[in-house]
């Protein structure tokens, strides 16, 4: 197998995001205060965002202390009630103007996003219409959340079972998605009732703040949603301990995740966790080759590897492995390395230095077991954020690649025979976020969508996710549901209620 020659773009863009960010229309977006109260807050101390691609110091933001997360609790504690009782229908016309100002934004939004989390420009406008389409969903959830009359089992009582906002919600969001994930969240709790506080990642800051005053403009009231940035330990910290804080969502490892749960159990805590994912792509050998090699590249190198849907382990039937494995090559020798502002990037920078490091381990982990490598070098003048996309076949179940997630755009291709066999292998592992299924069997398609043990799966595609959608996963990959009518469920409580004595 001959190595392919993955083209790589000028590294001369030293600059680039604070040029893009000086142009923006908005200068209030790289304000860098934060959210409290209804005020935004510019600290003493700040932190620096760094454009992932160079290292270079791209702006500033507010460091919040843990003082200032209590004052945030007090004031949703007493924004909650006025929020609460208005009509849905109040609540959802907010959302719904947040969610147009966020499309209004989008291209300014997008600019702030790639500039700081590093992704190519045109994922970043993708994520800003996906995120402004989660308060469309729930702005509409949040007008059906519909409780029950039950058939009585006592003679003259009536049973209702009602669904309530619980109170105040923390959101601790990601870096990967850092618009996204935080409609997803705040969304959700806006539409049922509850005030949010948002502790966006610290890679991440400027579109989250960005977003939250686009929320301000579009009528939410003080202390409804509020947006801290600074240490993540220093601000989870209340959070956690508070009890009038009733309920945490979490997307992040599933490391974190569990010392999260831990913590919330002090006060017994509603927890919504999406943890980590270790999708396997399966590929049989009735299927469309090209179809396949699609969808493979769809999987796994959307946001330049660094999702949690990303396909880790693509296990191909034998009959067709050699072939795959060609083609997929071909495709990957395609993709434009670069930053993500530049137009015709397609894998932009690793938003963290660990992040890329992990990839550079199990590639050497997985090459001095026996896999074979086929990419080429890193270009000239890339920084260390960077990884060359890469394929390595002849993976085996003991490599690293084989058992943590990835993160990056490193494609790991194991071959297998049965259906037996891959299946086994596929759940073989303590995460079951997503999966893919690729195979032109009606039959085969059912039993692997019944019996491969993953919270959502795809079929002949590598594209499912959307407002509408359960998004979550069995195992240790989390608990709860987002999106979907489900999602709006973790920020209610059920309320049973009998009524007495009605008989005349």
């Amino acid at each position: 197998m001959h190595v392919q020659n993955v083209q790589y773009k000028s590294s001369r863009s030293v600059g680039l995001a604070r040029k893009h960010l000086q142009e923006l229309r908005r200068r209030d977006f790289v304000d860098g205060s934060a959210l409290i109260d209804g005020s935004w807050i510019a600290t003493e101390l700040k932190d620096p965002v760094l454009d992932p691609a160079t290292g270079e110091e791209i702006a500033e933001v507010a460091r919040c202390s843990s003082a200032n997360m209590d004052m945030a609790i007090t004031a949703a504690e007493r924004a909650f009630p006025a929020w609460r009782d208005l009509l849905p229908l109040e609540r959802g016309a907010i959302l719904r103007t947040w969610a147009r100002l966020m499309r209004d934004h989008s291209a300014e939004l997008a600019v702030l996003v790639t500039s700081e989390q590093g992704k190519p420009l045109d994922e970043a406008r993708f994520e800003i219409a996906y995120g402004a389409g989660f308060l469309d969903w729930f702005a509409a959830e949040g007008e059906r959340a519909y409780g029950e009359t039950l058939p009585s089992h006592k003679p003259g009582s009536l049973l209702q079972v009602r669904m309530q906002p619980i109170g105040i919600a923390a959101a601790i969001t990601p870096w990967n998605f850092p618009v996204a994930m935080i409609t997803r969240k705040a969304g959700a709790a806006l539409a049922a009732g509850c005030p949010v506080i948002v502790k966006p990642a610290p890679e991440t800051p400027l579109s989250a703040l960005a977003v939250a005053r686009l929320a301000e403009e579009a009528g939410i009231p003080r202390g409804v949603l509020q947006v801290l940035v600074g240490d993540p330990v220093a601000l989870s910290e209340p959070l956690l301990r508070d009890p009038r804080v009733r309920t945490l969502s979490f997307t992040g490892s599933t490391q974190v995740g569990r010392l999260l749960l831990e913590r919330s159990a002090e006060t017994v805590k509603k927890v919504s966790l999406e943890l980590g994912g270790h999708a396997p792509l399966i590929v049989f050998d009735d299927v469309d080759l090209h179809k396949a090699v699609a969808g493979a590249m769809a999987a796994k190198f959307a946001t330049s590897g660094q999702d949690c849907l990303a396909a880790n382990r693509i296990y191909v039937q034998k009959g067709i492995y050699g072939a795959f494995v060609e083609a997929f090559a071909a495709a990957i020798a395609q993709l434009k390395v670069g930053h993500g502002l530049e137009p015709t990037t397609n894998i932009g920078p690793m938003t963290k230095l660990s992040v890329a490091n992990k990839c550079r381990a199990q590639i050497e982990d997985a090459l001095t077991k026996g896999a074979r490598l086929i990419s080429s070098k890193e270009g000239p003048g890339l920084g260390q954020n960077f990884v060359a996309p890469a394929l390595l076949c002849d993976v085996t179940d003991d490599m690293l690649i084989a058992r943590e997630e990835t993160f990056g755009p490193v494609a790991a291709v194991l071959p297998f025979d049965s259906e037996e066999e891959v299946l086994a292998r596929a759940n073989a592992s303590e995460m079951g976020l997503a999966a893919y299924v690729y195979t032109d069997n009606l039959r085969r398609a059912i039993r692997l969508s019944e019996k491969i043990e993953y919270g959502m799966v795809g079929i002949n595609t590598a594209s499912f996710t959307g407002p509408p959608i359960p998004f979550g996963g069995w195992k240790q990959s989390g608990l709860g549901r987002e999106g979907s009518r489900h999602g709006i469920q973790e920020y209610m409580e059920l309320k049973y209620v009998c009524f007495g004595d009605l008989a005349a």
